[in-house]
């Protein structure tokens, strides 16, 4: 079948339809024409998005066997279960848009396409699943509840499920460390070792300040993204602020002041070195994470082989 491409009227009438439904807030479906910039801008941020729910999976999995008790071993199983769904959800989203998820796997693998560089540092101790789960997951809730209105419809609709699963992961978070900042001097200064370490890796969780951003600017103008890097992550911080008082730890950052001018909390300036390191891969766990998932993903062959051969033979069956 041969593909004839639109003429120059045909071409500018497909675009001005296409700028048309996204001003009106309309949602692009995967048969609906699209920019290829826009497919491969989608294709980008929810294979990355992907491959950050599954390589998430590690960090935590790590304290599955150490969990304290019985209940929170049972809660660390069912958030970890959740990561490997939310990618489940999101790699189907990206296969909408023509890309297969063997292909984005394979740039994973190889180190072509990136994840979130929060998962690269080190679960230290049991407070640090309560660090993840109230920072990570809360700044994950800040950052892509504004996509349940994203202008691609199979994205924003994977999002709905996504962010009611990850605000149960930032309440079970909030909850852990709430016991141990209650609990004995010792697992209090637990909690708050964690809170130290996680605070600021999870302010990069937003991606780079918006005059270096090169990717946000054309993302809001098709309401891919709804919020500037820095307005999320303004957000996150006047979110955090009373949570940790509450909590009864202190986030490390002595700059943090109320502006009441701006209505705002003012806070310290971000480590933008150690983020571009992470990013290259220079992170304390980078080579770890991506060996540990190139194994997983050679260890799981046979079970794909086992289950693509059940998928022949049972549409064989039935013709």
């Amino acid at each position: 079948m041969t593909t004839i491409a639109p003429d120059t009227a045909s071409l500018a009438a497909l675009e001005a339809g296409f700028e048309a439904a996204v001003a009106a807030d309309e949602r692009i479906e995967p048969r609906d024409w699209m920019p290829d910039a826009y497919r491969a801008s989608l294709v980008r941020q929810i294979a990355q998005h992907a491959h950050s729910e599954i390589i998430g999976m590690q960090p935590e999995a790590n304290w599955i066997t150490r969990a304290p008790s019985l209940r929170r071993k049972a809660i660390l199983m069912a958030k970890v279960q959740d990561e490997a769904g939310h990618g489940l959800y999101l790699y189907s989203a990206a296969e909408t848009l023509g890309v297969g998820r063997d292909e984005l796997l394979d740039k994973l693998h190889s180190g072509r396409q990136k994840y979130s560089s929060i998962f690269n540092y080190p679960t230290l101790t049991w407070a640090d699943v309560g660090a993840i789960g109230w920072l990570v997951d809360g700044a994950a809730i800040t950052n892509q509840v504004p996509l349940c209105r994203c202008s691609y419809g199979p994205y924003a609709r994977a999002m709905v499920r996504v962010c009611k699963e990850e605000s149960f992961h930032q309440r079970q978070g909030y909850e852990l460390l709430l016991a141990l900042s209650r609990g004995t001097d010792a697992q209090h200064a637990m909690a708050q070792d964690a809170v130290d370490r996680w605070w600021w890796p999870s302010l990069m969780m937003f991606g780079p300040p918006d005059d270096e951003s090169a990717h946000s600017a054309r993302s809001m103008a098709w309401k891919i993204k709804r919020h500037s890097n820095d307005e999320l992550r303004q957000r996150f911080v006047d979110i955090c602020v009373p949570q940790a008082e509450s909590l009864g730890l202190t986030l490390p950052d002595p700059d943090l002041t109320w502006n009441e001018r701006r209505g705002h909390w003012d806070f310290g300036p971000i480590d933008w070195d150690e983020f571009r390191e992470v990013l290259k891969g220079n992170g304390p766990c980078n080579e770890q994470r991506i060996d540990q998932r190139r194994r997983a993903h050679e260890d799981g062959a046979w079970v794909r082989d086992a289950a693509a051969a059940y998928a022949a033979k049972h549409g064989e069956g039935n013709r």
